[in-house]
């Protein structure tokens, strides 16, 4: 069982943690600044009370995070339950979302009734259960099978006896690719047969150094998204052990397959020397200089910014497994008054009929896979990705992620160990040499903290 730190020492280190822009941002710089939008409060009216706790007055506070359809459906809930209405406080700087938080904990003062934690951040809060209401006593248990397993295990404590928040939406990774390019280079075009084509990393590579050398243009467009699909399918953990916390990135096999397999990319030259989110990338991007994007789900909205590309676009599934990238869980801090009537309501918010809403109006990729078999999921033809049904890639991509524990210290291991790719890409660096210094400093790190 991991190792239980005391919550001060937990918020001195949460504060240190470099974390990324997910759910929408991933690696990206927070958007918008301060402490988010003003507070606005649905006054709902109308409906019947059925199911609602009591008949009592009672306001939820909800701090959201992006763009969600949450404030919505909230008022279609006060509708249906008139003694329940909600002050939502809305900001998509989730650094700042995030920090709130914790000093709302710190102090006790000023937490919200509900939550919405980012999986980037799962780590900050998942050992503080003292300050959070177990979902497994209001009866989390009851609605657990309905989602991806994997989803629901990030929030799950390592012992299994804690639940801290209900899954929303989700981030699987696909590969996206360019059809006209795929086609230049002799390579197959629809997507299951470009799926096919690329079904193992080895085949990948093969396939990859072919493209390059047909089309002169790298396959892949930077270092990073081509360590992160390697990475994420590591079982079970990957740079820190779940059940003790120990720092394992030196002798996880599937880390250092990940770092050869990036190495192997940029001495053969079929890796793109961008920087994600860069303006040389997204004019890369606009332009076709390279072949194919490992990437969430949320990250299309980047390339559909290329818009003189609308067509040329296709997803294929990543070789040998899936991984995720970013989506966010409903929370319920412990100074919540009204835990009953704030756990009833999120558990409607996040049920099959809801998510699906959210995915209609505002993108969010359901967590409960009875979803992906609702015909309104599978009906929209995408015609910028040259009409495929991308909500069934990305549905295909969801079944196949396995679960994995990131550990507190995930996102400053990473950044070392993709800092040391970037010199072997960059300074034409000795391989062995930065994975040498990569794990020195990523154990110095630890130990300091």
């Amino acid at each position: 069982m991991k190792i239980r730190k005391p919550w001060a020492l937990l918020l001195v280190a949460a504060m240190m943690i470099s974390l990324l822009a997910a759910c929408g941002g991933g690696n990206n710089a927070a958007n918008g600044g301060g402490s988010g939008t003003p507070a606005t409060t649905n006054e709902g009216e109308g409906g019947s009370n059925s199911g609602s706790a009591s008949e009592e007055k009672v306001e939820l506070s909800f701090w959201s995070l992006g763009t969600t359809n949450y404030e919505e459906l909230a008022k279609e809930y006060t509708a249906e339950h008139p003694n329940i209405t909600f002050k939502f406080q809305n900001t998509s700087d989730q650094t700042a979302h995030h920090n709130n938080l914790t000093t709302a904990l710190s102090a006790n003062s000023g937490a919200p009734d509900i939550f919405m934690l980012e999986i980037a951040f799962m780590e900050r809060y998942i050992n503080a259960q003292d300050k959070f209401y177990n979902l497994y006593d209001l009866g989390a248990k009851d609605i657990e099978a309905n989602y991806l397993d994997w989803k629901w295990k990030q929030a799950t404590s390592v012992d299994g006896s804690f639940q801290l928040g209900l899954p929303t939406d989700i981030g699987p990774t696909v590969v996206y690719y360019r059809t006209d390019l795929a086609e230049q280079a002799g390579l197959p075009t629809d997507p299951d047969g470009f799926s096919g084509a690329i079904d193992s990393w080895d085949k990948f590579a093969t396939v990859a150094k072919e493209f390059k050398d047909k089309t002169g243009k790298p396959f892949t467009d930077l270092t990073d998204l081509v360590y992160n699909g390697l990475r994420d399918q590591s079982p079970d953990q990957i740079y820190f052990n779940k059940e003790d916390g120990s720092f394992i990135g030196d002798t996880n096999p599937q880390v250092k397959k990940a770092y050869d397999f990036t190495v192997k990319g940029i001495q053969e030259g079929w890796i793109g020397n961008w920087t994600i989110w860069s303006p040389e990338w997204q004019n890369a991007i606009n332009q076709g200089d390279f072949g194919v994007m490992l990437g969430p789900a949320w990250i299309a909205g980047t390339i559909r910014n290329a818009k003189d590309t609308s067509g040329k676009w296709q997803i294929a599934q990543l070789p040998e497994g899936a991984g995720n990238w970013g989506g966010s869980f409903l929370t319920l801090p412990k100074e919540g008054k009204h835990s009953k009537e704030a756990y009833e309501f999120i558990s409607w918010l996040v049920t099959k009929d809801n998510q699906l809403k959210s995915f209609k109006a505002s993108g969010l990729f359901p967590s409960i896979p009875a979803v992906y078999e609702e015909a309104a999921f599978k009906e929209d033809k995408d015609e910028f990705f040259g009409g495929q049904v991308i909500a069934e890639a990305y549905a295909k991509s969801a079944e196949r992620v396995k679960p994995v524990y990131y550990g507190p210290l995930h996102d400053q291991v990473d950044t070392i160990i993709k800092n040391a790719l970037q010199n072997v890409l960059e300074k034409k660096s000795d391989p062995q040499k930065e994975w040498d210094d990569a794990i020195k400093q990523a154990k110095t790190l630890i130990e300091r903290s």
